[in-house]
């Protein structure tokens, strides 16, 4: 894979080279950090580089303060379809985004949907563990 993968985990994800298969797909199980609810099987998504800001992971994404709390992230796993994931679930509409968040404990957000492009589905890697 042309991309150099060194620097886009800051938190919770192991060595990404370890992560990404020479195709560039998923090489473990993407499960929920909490309480490890497979998201993704091994192989069913890409490593895509792109910066986006999530909140911050919580039960509760709604924020009543105006205020919203996150980080901005660069490492991410890509899926075109919905129906790939093992275990997601979706929040309401934000704007033009839904956030992924795990189906069982739904802790989220762990990824992002816009919905201006039906064929994107964002899972955060710090945002998750592989297994």
């Amino acid at each position: 894979m042309e991309k150099s993968h060194q620097n886009f985990c800051s938190q919770g994800c192991s060595e990404p080279s370890n992560l990404v298969s020479e195709d560039g797909k998923n090489t473990k199980s993407v499960v929920c950090q909490l309480c490890g609810s497979k998201v993704l099987c091994p192989g069913m998504a890409v490593f895509a580089e792109k910066r986006v800001f999530l909140p911050s992971l919580k039960k509760n994404i709604n924020q009543s303060d105006g205020t919203l709390d996150g980080d901005t992230l660069t490492a991410h796993w890509l899926v075109d379809d919905m129906y790939t994931f093992e275990n997601v679930g979706f929040t309401k509409d934000v704007g033009k985004i839904k956030y992924l968040i795990c189906a069982d404990c739904e802790i989220g957000p762990i990824g992002w949907h816009n919905l201006d492009d039906k064929k994107c589905f964002y899972i955060a890697l710090d945002r998750v563990k592989h297994v």
